[in-house]
Formats: structure tokens, sequence, C-alpha cells
């Protein structure tokens, strides 16, 4: 299996390029900047990118609508706006908020956007005509980042008050909050599934939540410094960050460790996105670079699919949430068989690993229009597969001779004895069983909701009978 690759490398922000995304047919790039600029890159060779101007001061979040058709951008100008991705760079503003905006998102629907800003709300907004909905607003500091659920019935928002807030948005209220005691999240999001809520935190840690048990599941402390951005691969088993250290880390979260640690940005990594179907990822730097990675690695597996998910509405979330699960290899098996936490890399590893791909420097050929700001981008090569540096696990418990096998070069790979493997493999057998007992828990849960549910109508309907009886006599 290989290892991802550099593939595209943009230059023309000026300033910090704060946010990514994907449109979701993968033909364009959009990038947001500390420049006030958003640039919009073509992945055909030849085509011009362009560079769209409105905003009048920095631009914390970019993203793609669903059916990317439009752009949704926020700034620390107090504004949002809606752009239409063509050659003339048409946007609708509108006030939000009374301080800067520090992230937008669209709903998986396409009909509603929020917006989170420094003046601790979320507001909830409809795309079509932009007309505003509500507010949630029980955060008592700046609100760093806010996202929808999957299924869009959820909100799941930061902030530098040190917590987590789950939101319903039938009530409006918000559901559970989490605490982090170490610092605050820069970054959240839920995972694919609509289970799980990561973030990355300012204590440099990468941690993943339960929002069905409400427990801390995955604890990370790969990075060394601040982790500013975190995606989830669509397929649910990979998480991307970015981090002040100047890295990018890519993790398996079925077996619970670091695989990848990338070195391509000169400076502090600042965001990153997947694309749609997985085979691409994208981060921006302080270095004011867009960097464009094939992705290489489980690309034929299954995407998740939301809908489909019996976790997806709310019911589910009251009822399965009620269950405890205080016994730590219960916890542990809830995802999948995910590790609690993995180990931080030591010193000599990292120095050990470190290969920066600009000692292989990609050629790349540009040409600057001063007139209509539109910068003309050709394709570069790809950097060595060597650009990249794969991790060993650190802790025993997180080995698994099959997976890391696949992830590790030849000459780094040992062959485990047959008491590991052993060991191994009975360990996944009852991870597998403990997590299919769980699940026949949560439709047992489940039908047991439907059957109250059906009663109370049954009895309801009772009533109005013996009510209509009464009134007849």
């Amino acid at each position: 299996m290989e290892g991802p690759k550099l593939e595209k490398q943009f230059r023309s922000h000026r300033g910090t390029v704060t946010s990514i995304s994907f449109s979701p047919n993968k033909k364009q790039l959009v990038s947001g900047s500390l420049d006030s600029c958003l640039f919009l890159w073509p992945f055909k060779p030849q085509v011009r990118a362009y560079r769209f101007v409105g905003h009048k001061d920095a631009i914390y979040s970019v993203c793609f609508s669903p059916s990317g058709h439009l752009i949704l951008s926020g700034s620390k100008d107090k504004t949002v706006r809606l752009w239409i991705p063509s050659v003339k760079g048409e946007s609708t503003v509108f006030k939000a908020h009374t301080a800067a905006v520090r992230c937008v998102d669209f709903s998986n629907d396409g009909q509603s956007l929020l917006s989170s800003s420094e003046d601790k709300t979320i507001k909830i907004w409809t795309v079509h005509r932009q007309k505003f909905q509500y507010s949630l607003n029980q955060h008592s500091n700046w609100i760093r980042c806010a996202k929808f659920s999957p299924d869009g019935k959820l909100v799941v928002s930061c902030s530098d008050d040190k917590t987590i807030k789950i939101w319903d948005r039938n009530t409006n209220e918000c559901i559970h909050t989490f605490y982090e005691p170490n610092g605050f999240l820069n970054n959240v999001a839920f995972h694919p599934s609509g289970t799980c809520i990561g973030g990355g935190c300012t204590d440099s840690s990468v941690k993943i939540w339960d929002i069905r048990t409400r427990k801390l599941i995955q604890n990370y402390a790969n990075h060394v410094a601040s982790v500013n951005d975190i995606s989830f691969h669509p397929n649910g088993n990979y998480l991307l960050t970015a981090s002040n250290d100047a890295t990018l880390k890519i993790f398996d979260l079925l077996e619970g460790h670091l695989i990848y640690t990338l070195h391509g940005h000169q400076g502090p990594a600042v965001s990153t996105a997947f694309s749609k179907q997985g085979d691409y990822f994208a981060s921006g730097g302080q270095d004011q670079q867009v960097l464009v990675w094939k992705t290489n690695f489980d690309v034929n597996s299954p995407l998740v699919d939301s809908t489909s998910n019996k976790y997806a509405n709310n019911t589910d979330y009251i009822t399965t949430s009620r269950i405890s699960l205080e016994d730590p290899e219960q916890t542990r098996s809830q995802i999948t068989s995910l590790q609690e936490k993995s180990q931080p890399e030591t010193s000599d590893e990292r120095r050990a690993r470190k290969i920066d791909v600009f000692n292989e420097k990609p050629t790349m050929s540009m040409h600057r229009d001063d007139h209509d700001d539109r910068v003309e981008i050709t394709n570069i090569e790809s950097t060595d597969k060597n650009g990249i540096s794969r991790s060993k696990s650190a802790s025993l418990n997180l080995a698994n001779s099959t997976a890391i096998s696949n992830r590790t070069n030849q000459h780094n790979h040992s062959i485990y004895d047959s008491e590991m493997n052993d060991q191994q493999s009975y360990s996944f057998q009852l991870a597998n069983t403990i997590d299919h007992i769980v699940q026949q828990l949560d439709v047992l849960t489940k039908t047991v909701s439907i059957l109250e549910t059906r009663l109370t109508m049954t009895e309801s309907k009772i009533q109005d009978i013996n009510n209509i009886q009464k009134n007849s006599k």
C-alpha cells in the first residue's frame, strides 16, 4: 500500500490559508485566507484559478454547498457571503453577527447554513434568501467552530470557554456538554456515522468522544504543538490533523494509532479537508500555500451512509445514551474496537522519520495577470514516495501484525511471533463479538421505544373513545 503523495501546490494567497473545501464533483477547491480573499483552484491543467474579492477583513472559514453550486464564507468583518463559483464571482452578503465569524457550514440537505462567532453565538439560517431562524447562545466565550451532524438534526460546537456542546435542532437546546480542562478546541467535527465527534486541542491532543455514551474514547498525543484542524475520511476509518508543529498526521481510527506524518508546510499547518470521495485531501498553512495530496490508502473502503445509520435520529441518541458503560472493556468496544489512547511519539522517532518534501521540490509554472487578479496553474510533478513518513505504533497494546505490515516498509518491518498473532486474533474476535452484542442491544432499545410510542398512541385513542361515549350519554 502506497502512502499519500503530494500532487499539486498552489501559491497565490498573501496570508495564512485558514480554510479549505472541495467541490462535490472534485473539479475545484476553494480556499480562504487572512488576506481577505478566496481562491477557486481548478484540478484540470492549464485552467485558470480565480480570486474572489468582497470581504473587508480576514476570512476564517469557507465551505462548498452539497450541490457545489454555492460557496459559503465567514469573515472577521462580521459578515457571511454566499458566492457563485463562476468567472464573475458574484456574491450575496449579509451581516450575521456582532463580532468576527469564525466558522460556517452547510447542512447535508443544502437547505440550512450556520455561522458561529466570537460574539458567543451560533446562528442558523435558511440558504434560500438567507432568512434567520434562531440562535444557540449558551457558550460564555468565543465559539471557534460549529458543524451540522450528517443527518442535520444535531449541531456540535467548541468554544474558548473549554466546552464542547451538542445541540438538538428540534428543541434548540444543548443536550450535552463535554469539558476540556487542559485547553480549548480549535476545531470540531462529526464522524461520518454521526455517532462520534472529534476535535483538535490547544494542548496538542486530538480527542474523540462518543455522543451516545457521552465518554471520551480516544486521545492521541502525537503532535507537539496546538492542533488547528481535523478532518474525517468519508469512510470513517481515518482522521487527518493539522498542527502548529508544521505537520499533518493521519490516524487509523479502527486500530487506534498514528500511521502517517507529512512534512509539507514550511511553518504551522492550519487547515485540512478530504474530498467527498476520499481519494484526495488538501492542506493550507501559514506559509500561504495550498497543498493537494493523493490519499492512496484504503480508498476502496465503502463510504459511510449516515442516512442508514441506526443512531441518525434524536430518539436513538436519547435512548441509547441511557446505557451505562462503566466497564472499560465495553467502552473500548463502542466504535469497532477502537483503542482508548495511543502513546505519544518519542523525539527519537520523530527525528528518524522526518522527511521534508521540499528536499524533493516539485516543479511548477505560474503566470499572473495583474489586471484581473487571476492565476494560471499548471500541473506539478508528484513528490517521491519517500516524501512522507510512516509511523510505527508506539504502544505494544496497539500492535496488529497484519495491519501494520501493510503500512510499513519492508526494511522497517519485523515479524511478530505466533503468540502475538494469537493474542491479536483473540482480541479482535472478542471486540467484534462485543460490538455485535451492543448493536443488538441498540436494536432492542429502539424496538422498545417504538412499542412505547405505539402504546401511548393506543392509550390516547382509548381515552378519546371514552370521552366521546361520556359526551353522548
